[in-house]
């Protein structure tokens, strides 16, 4: 994905949404997108508008920040956030009840903060080409800056908001501490590089800090082979969301779907929902294709060279032709027990690639997953609850 950047794109407005003017120009209305109102969401909504004017460029477009409800709550841990129903609206809730009413004609999402069931009368417009899913480790400038998960210092804390993130490195890195960061990127990487900063090192999604321009600031990619860990269901893709029934808005963003991270993303996403496990469960995922380029893992090395010793292109096959790998874990809260499996197949549909992600999640129970997911809103809960408790007694 060739990703826009903050640097690349016109400062993001921050009016709210308004009433729709047909233009003088095109004598059609603009489209009008929700978004969040974070720098990064409103960064990602300028590249989707970038992107549909590509292909639609007869039509004006109007980004429409919206504050969510996960933005507006910095204090209190995700985890008691998103309890009860709350857990299918906390960053997606006020957008959708405005597409409902009309007020929006499509919302952009990361879609890893996407519910797998959406509204009745809503729908998964299209899934676009997904940037780097991986997680990145970004430690703090009092460190060298060539340090690692393995070479932190013992007792290092490290900031993140994420139970999958801490769950994985308490399994791999028991002598870690981990502390709740909330907040936009921007506001992580400042606590972390604060004089005063609590943080040896901060977890967060390289999509989001290479869109923002900040890659300089990555110490370390994390992958199932480096570092250990697997990244989000969705993370690093971004999505639009429609009406059900607005076939002017399907047709529309038809046009920049991304087949490949759409058959992906979506055995990923029947895997979670299967599994019923939330954007705040500890299920990681890794996916890459065999048979062709990497879709999950980065570069891949060139498999010949030409007698100048310039790599040799190869044309990339069908993705009919290669296999979808799937890589997936589902590790309790404090690190002790873990469910894993790997498996590949070709998936020459959505549909294909949803029988995938059903069939992985059966195998991942039978091995065990129920009875970690089964303990995990009880052990999470209590371990919110104290840390709110903490900053109660402190304060």
């Amino acid at each position: 994905m060739a990703s826009a950047t903050a640097t690349d794109l016109p400062a993001p407005a921050e009016s709210a949404p308004q009433t729709a003017n047909t233009s003088a120009s095109t004598q059609f209305p603009p489209i009008r997108i929700g978004t969040r109102r974070s720098a990064l969401a409103q960064v990602q909504a300028r590249w989707i508008e970038q992107e549909l004017k590509k292909v639609h460029p007869n039509r004006t477009y109007e980004i429409c920040p919206v504050l969510a409800q996960g933005d507006k709550d910095k204090v209190t841990p995700l985890q008691i956030l998103s309890q009860g129903e709350n857990a299918k609206s906390l960053w997606t809730g006020e957008l959708e009840t405005m597409l409902e009413a009309g007020e929006l004609d499509m919302i952009q999402h990361c879609l890893k903060d996407m519910p797998t069931q959406l509204p009745e009368n809503l729908a998964l417009g299209c899934i676009m080409e997904r940037e780097d899913p991986r997680d990145v480790l970004i430690v703090s400038p009092r460190l060298p800056q060539e340090t690692t998960l393995a070479t932190l210092p013992t007792g290092s804390t490290i900031g993140t908001s994420s139970i999958r993130r801490s769950a994985q490195l308490r399994r791999l890195y028991p002598e870690l501490k981990f502390a709740d960061l909330r907040g936009n990127v921007g506001t992580r990487l400042a606590k972390l590089d604060a004089e005063d900063s609590p943080y040896a090192a901060i977890i967060l999604a390289a999509a989001g800090i290479k869109r923002m321009g900040w890659e300089s600031r990555i110490t370390q990619y994390l992958t199932s082979l480096t570092g250990g860990m697997l990244h989000a269901v969705g993370q690093g893709a971004l999505a639009l969301e429609i009406r059900k029934d607005d076939k002017d808005m399907q047709e529309l963003v038809s046009k920049i779907k991304c087949e490949k991270t759409t058959r992906a993303c979506s055995a990923e996403r029947a895997l979670l929902r299967a599994l019923e496990g939330g954007c705040s469960v500890p299920i990681g995922v890794e996916t890459s294709w065999r048979g062709g380029k990497g879709l999950a893992v980065g570069i891949q090395p060139p498999k010949d060279f030409d007698k100048h010793g310039k790599p040799v292109e190869e044309p990339e096959p069908h993705m009919d032709d290669q296999e979808l790998v799937l890589k997936t874990l589902v590790v309790s809260v404090n690190g002790k027990e873990c469910v894993e499996y790997e498996t590949a197949r070709k998936v020459r549909s959505v549909e294909d690639a949803v029988d995938l992600g059903k069939d992985v999640a059966r195998i991942l129970l039978d091995k065990g997953a129920d009875k970690i997911l089964k303990g995990i809103s009880k052990d999470k809960l209590w371990a919110a609850k104290k840390q709110q408790e903490e900053r109660a007694t402190a304060s």
